[in-house]
């Protein structure tokens, strides 16, 4: 269901393979703001319509900004999503990995195609799992092949196992070696499959290589000199700044929706999925590095370069996977890129257009248990960044410069 999710689509949970929907027909529209173009609001309010309690949307061109939100952000109060509010990033945390970890690469302090075994010794072994064979390329390309911990974290998808093992924590180390229980999914390089493994591995080798740890690093790398005050790494911390919208899950169809705006600290603390901020500093991020101002040429041509994604399920014919970025087919030609990430009672999509002039992000403030709502709510999601990101130079009739 999401074509960027932190889930294998194949074998991983986030609710028995990561459905998205809720029973929530009906809510109504919010306040749309100042700088809401109409055709916006039109796919923000279908999105709604397919299920979701709380959207919000948010595009930047060359000639300005416009926003879009929809439903509620408290299903209690009915108060509206918050134009400006803190987000949960997910897996979008692992484009500002890759970006840290290529620039170590600008530095000639990492190689590409350096293998994991050197870089963390002893690390990743056993049950035919081989570091030596793993290189950086693969981690963040996800051809390692090597085993997603989270279903070892979350193994029976229920609301009850949310409230039960939500405050555990892993240190990375532990998150490796519950994957090195399993074999590799296939050999280093000769396939592709989504794995958070492979960014917590990536965390320890920034880590191993500075002496820092990741967030340190994403810090001083990219947050502070791109501004991005409202982006952060929050590690264990439970709770998002004030404000933002509730986020809810549906644990199973028909099953009530819980209130899952505290995240599940097994997997939403490290370099896979931890990090929150707010759509105005992502599309800001991700526009400067599409644009060339966090990677030489040479190391953001790397970044582009992609494998194919299997089609089906949650990837539409033509997406591709770069390192740390995926690419999509645009309907109007050409292509976006971008990543998206999902927790419990979320989903969250950045794209950028192949220049890096229009950036949009979207976040779904709530996920369903039934994976028909799931698909329906998924398309409304991708026809929205598609036609946004098309129509974004010339047909919006109401967009604003930012205040």
């Amino acid at each position: 269901m999401n074509l960027f999710r932190r889930m294998n689509p194949g074998r991983r949970l986030l609710l028995a393979a990561g459905v998205l929907t809720l029973a929530a027909a009906g809510l109504p529209s919010a306040a749309a703001g100042p700088r809401a173009g109409g055709s916006l609001q039109q796919d923000a309010d279908a999105l709604r319509d397919a299920g979701v309690t709380g959207v919000s949307v948010r595009l930047d061109t060359p000639r300005g900004t416009v926003t879009a939100r929809s439903g509620v952000a408290d299903r209690a109060t009915g108060r509206p999503v918050p134009e400006h509010g803190y987000l949960r990033l997910g897996s979008i945390t692992k484009t500002y990995v890759a970006t840290v970890v290529l620039q170590l690469v600008d530095e000639e302090r990492l190689s590409l195609d350096q293998s994991v075994a050197e870089l963390l010794p002893g690390v990743v072994a056993g049950n035919g799992n081989d570091g030596r064979r793993i290189t950086l390329r693969d981690l963040l390309q996800h051809t390692s092949g090597l085993y997603d911990y989270t279903a070892e974290v979350f193994p029976d998808p229920s609301a009850r196992t949310y409230f039960d093992r939500r405050w555990d924590a892993y240190r990375p180390e532990q998150l490796v070696a519950l994957a090195m229980r399993h074999e590799p999914e296939f050999a280093p390089g000769t396939d592709w499959a989504y794995s958070n493994t492979n960014y917590v591995v990536a965390g320890m080798v920034i880590e191993k290589v500075t002496g820092l740890s990741w967030e340190r690093q994403v810090h001083d790398r990219i947050l502070r000199p791109l501004g991005l005050r409202r982006t952060d790494t929050p590690g264990i911390g439970p709770f998002l700044p004030r404000p933002h919208a509730l986020n809810y899950q549906q644990f199973a169809p028909q099953g009530p929706l819980i209130d899952t705006t505290i995240p599940y600290r097994p997997f939403d603390t490290g370099a896979d999925g931890s990090m929150t901020g707010t759509a105005r500093e992502l599309n800001r991020f991700l526009g400067s590095l599409v644009r060339g101002r966090l990677l030489e040429p040479a190391t953001l041509k790397a970044m582009r370069t992609t494998v194919p994604v299997p089609a089906g399920g949650d990837h539409p014919a033509g997406t591709g996977d770069g390192l740390g970025l995926f690419t999509t087919p645009l309907s109007c030609g050409g292509e976006y890129l971008g990543h998206g990430g999902s927790g419990f009672g979320y989903v969250i999509r950045g794209a950028t257009t192949a220049d890096g002039r229009s950036t949009i992000t979207v976040t779904a403030h709530s996920r369903p248990g039934d994976p028909g709502t799931a698909a329906r709510q998924e398309d409304r999601m991708r026809e929205l960044i598609d036609r946004a990101l098309c129509r974004a130079e010339t047909s919006y009739a109401d967009i604003a410069p930012e205040a």
